[in-house]
């Protein structure tokens, strides 16, 4: 695509099209309604769900999500948040496929510990490979380290989704020099997963030149979630449109005035 194309601006993860790099959690929320206006007003088109969390249909006797965001409506993607074993994830995946009829687009994530909630990399790929053998298109979230990153893409994993920063820190991008290196090196789909806080955060990311965003503690536990949401849909298109119209370039000791010097009365 020629980058001063703004109008189309498509992306595909596993062979379907999207318009929207914002993809958002539904968890945080104090309830079913605020969780549909926020994701409403934040334009997503992806919504990520614990399925150990959030009623899917697991039971029949409680609220479902499936009633307040429209599976024909938006992209469900099923997690793993709150597995810390390859097993685990892999178990509950394989519950969330036959929760949602077959779906197989998933985001796999295993824990590290409960403290810090940083991945295990070694259990993660594990279970992407199993997960990849069974059919799943694995969206996976993992550390900064390009590595790790590079090896996930070589097993089969969509996207790549490396932290920023801590799950439902704030502290937003920690390392962009290693996001960087993440985003030259992998061909998939590359998305900033954890840590974001607030709009400019987004909007780094996506200058950065990541195809996406997800998040769900900053927009969830804002003061105003559904203002927040809208913000960050704001940042996340004009991250991306500043990331296709190139910066200038950086220039220590060397300012250049906006205006003419030269044709100027007495010059």
């Amino acid at each position: 695509m020629d980058k001063k194309d703004f109008k189309i601006d498509d992306w595909v993860i596993a062979g379907r099209s999207f318009q929207s790099r914002l993809l958002v959690g539904t968890g945080k929320y104090k309830d079913f309604n605020e969780t549909k206006m926020a994701i409403d007003q934040s334009g997503a088109q992806i919504v990520t769900v614990a399925i150990r969390r959030t009623n899917i249909g697991q039971d029949k006797n409680e609220p479902s999500l499936l009633d307040v965001l429209a599976p024909d409506k938006y992209t469900y993607l099923p997690n793993t948040a709150g597995c810390y074993s390859a097993d685990d994830a892999i178990r509950t995946l394989r519950l969330a496929r036959e929760l949602l009829d077959g779906h197989n687009l998933v985001k796999l994530e295993v824990l590290g510990d409960p403290k810090t909630l940083y991945p295990n990399v070694i259990e993660t790929v594990k279970a992407a490979e199993i997960l990849i053998q069974e059919g799943f298109d694995v969206m996976v979230y993992t550390s900064d380290d390009p590595i790790i990153a590079k090896q996930l893409e070589e097993v089969g994993c969509c996207a790549i989704m490396p932290l920023a920063s801590l799950i439902g820190s704030g502290m937003g991008i920690l390392n962009p020099w290693n996001l960087e290196i993440i985003i030259d090196t992998i061909k998939v789909p590359v998305i900033v997963d954890a840590g974001v806080g607030t709009a400019s955060d987004a909007a780094v990311a996506m200058e950065l030149g990541c195809d996406g965003v997800l998040m769900n503690t900053a927009i969830a536990t804002a003061q105003d979630p559904i203002l927040m949401a809208s913000a960050m849909k704001k940042s996340i298109e004009a991250g991306r449109e500043a990331f296709l119209a190139g910066r200038m370039a950086k220039k220590l000791y060397s300012a250049s005035p906006s205006s003419p010097t030269t044709g100027l009365i007495n010059k």
